[in-house]
């Protein structure tokens, strides 16, 4: 099987030899997925970086994750981060993009557990999100945060999530995030998009058939029908006016792509300031290849973008 056309030359020799392990989790029935978890719950190298701070908290009933960076006193602005995995699979134990925030920005990050499909269905992740960024204002002062610069961001499944928590923090009236950093999110459930069936390649990451497997898991038959709230697919949503800043990439060959820019598209419409980056060559993930130049480049500007929005506020 050759590789899309337009893949990045350095991203398709890293793939040449990588299994598909979403493609094999999502061939599962749905009661087999909490045994099937165990390899991704293990806790990166990473994590042992001396540059941070680590603690693990709860907020309220929402197991958090604590990341401070060693050495810097004074009040600092603050992130609530949210795990990937596809609603399936992952913790604030797992991953480790906190550590590049927290050391790069820096800024004291707050990386929330949240619960898995399908043994809890929407609403619970966004429930867990919600209430550990109610913590986290609350508890400002306490974690050394300026409660006027704390933003929200995720990954993937989490950068969906991301953008559901600030859509309910919104129509709630706060608390008040001055930024949202949404990577590559998961926001439609609806598979409409060219993008959302165009791309099945399992060595590339995400499939089409993958992501139809984890709405299934979150939303069961409501999926795709009507009755989905837009705090579980935040591209449902029909207002974003008074949605933070947003910055929003996404890879050119991956199955959220035309999702994520519609959704940036509206932002703007709506008058939210908005930064969209579409990387090309790249597909869902591609940042987990460090040693590419299009993996550099985009952490690096998510870096840079979360560093401006704590300086304006």
């Amino acid at each position: 099987m050759t590789f899309h056309p337009n893949l990045d030359p350095e991203l398709a020799a890293l793939l040449g030899s990588l299994e598909a392990p979403f493609e094999e989790l999502s061939a599962r029935p749905y009661a087999e997925l909490p045994a099937a978890r165990e390899p991704w719950l293990a806790e990166p190298a990473a994590m042992s970086d001396p540059r941070v701070v680590i603690s693990d908290e709860l907020a309220g009933s929402v197991p958090v994750r604590i990341f401070r960076p060693a050495g810097v006193t004074g009040v600092l602005p603050g992130l609530l981060w949210i795990h990937g995995g596809g609603l399936l699979v992952g913790s604030a134990r797992s991953d480790s993009a906190p550590v590049g925030y927290t050391t790069d920005v820096p800024c004291v990050t707050v990386s929330v557990d949240y619960r898995l499909a399908p043994e809890h269905p929407y609403p619970a992740q966004v429930d867990d999100c919600f209430a550990a960024l109610v913590w986290f204002f609350a508890n400002a002062a306490e974690l050394g945060v300026d409660p006027g610069r704390i933003a929200i961001g995720g990954g993937s499944a989490g950068g969906g999530l991301a953008a559901a928590t600030a859509l309910r923090a919104s129509d709630a009236g706060g608390p008040s995030v001055v930024f949202q950093l949404l990577v590559a999110p998961m926001l439609d459930d609806r598979a409409v998009t060219p993008s959302s069936s165009a791309f099945d390649d399992p060595r590339m990451g995400w499939t089409a058939s993958s992501n139809r497997y984890a709405w299934r898991a979150l939303l069961g038959d409501r999926a795709g029908g009507p009755d989905v709230s837009p705090y579980a697919a935040p591209a449902r949503a029909t207002d974003l006016s008074g949605l933070p800043p947003t910055y929003l990439c996404v890879g050119e060959l991956e199955v959220f792509r035309d999702e994520c820019v519609d959704y940036a598209a509206r932002l703007m419409r709506a008058g939210v300031p908005t930064e969209l980056h579409v990387f090309p060559g790249a597909f869902h993930g591609w940042e987990f290849f460090p040693s590419a130049a299009v993996s550099r480049r985009s952490v690096s500007e998510r870096v840079v973008a979360l560093r401006r929005a704590f300086h304006r506020s």
